[in-house]
């Protein structure tokens, strides 16, 4: 019989894995300033109105381009697309452009002045309602204006994946050693 008091430390996000991974965009693409952020920390909030929210780390670039501009987007990337979420995951777009390092396409929102990915197979643009700093992110919560995918995933031809693979410690780990 196991004995309930043993208890073992753990990095509480392990139980959160896996997670699907998302490419948020932001800034302006006419004046130049668009930028990509990878981020996992993505949810649904509401229904009605259609909110989701994402957390985003307040020393990130793109926390001052959404917090400026009031608005982003959320692509959604096939598996196929992993080595770029990585890379925009790890280089700052205060000093790359994400978007000719990786050779992903900027295209215009239908609403907003943030791009969205054309190599993505799904995509939310929303408008910010309300941002709440929580630790070490800022949570902006967004209006989801449109919503729209690949024909091939709106009718299950094609699906998005969650990530595989063990518990990434080096990206999420912080509590117990990870970067």
């Amino acid at each position: 019989m196991k004995d309930s008091n043993m208890k073992i430390d753990v990095e509480y996000l392990e139980f959160l894995w896996p997670m699907r991974h998302y490419l948020i965009t932001c800034g302006d693409l006419l004046a130049g300033t668009a930028n990509i952020i990878a981020v996992s920390f993505c949810m649904p909030v509401s229904k009605t109105p259609p909110l989701i929210a994402c957390a985003i780390g307040r020393s990130a670039y793109s926390c001052e381009l959404i917090e400026r501009t009031q608005e982003f987007t959320v692509n959604v990337p096939s598996r196929e697309l992993e080595p770029k979420v990585y890379y925009c995951g790890y280089h700052s777009g205060a000093h790359v452009d994400k978007f000719k390092a990786t050779g992903l396409t900027p295209l215009p929102a239908r609403q907003v002045k943030a791009p969205i990915i054309a190599e993505c197979v799904a995509w939310m643009e929303c408008t910010v309602q309300q941002e709440v700093e929580t630790g070490d992110k800022n949570l902006f919560v967004g209006e989801v204006l449109e919503a729209y995918a690949e024909d091939a995933v709106v009718h299950r031809e094609r699906t998005v994946e969650y990530a595989q693979g063990d518990f990434p410690r080096k990206v999420y780990g912080t509590r117990f050693g990870g970067v």
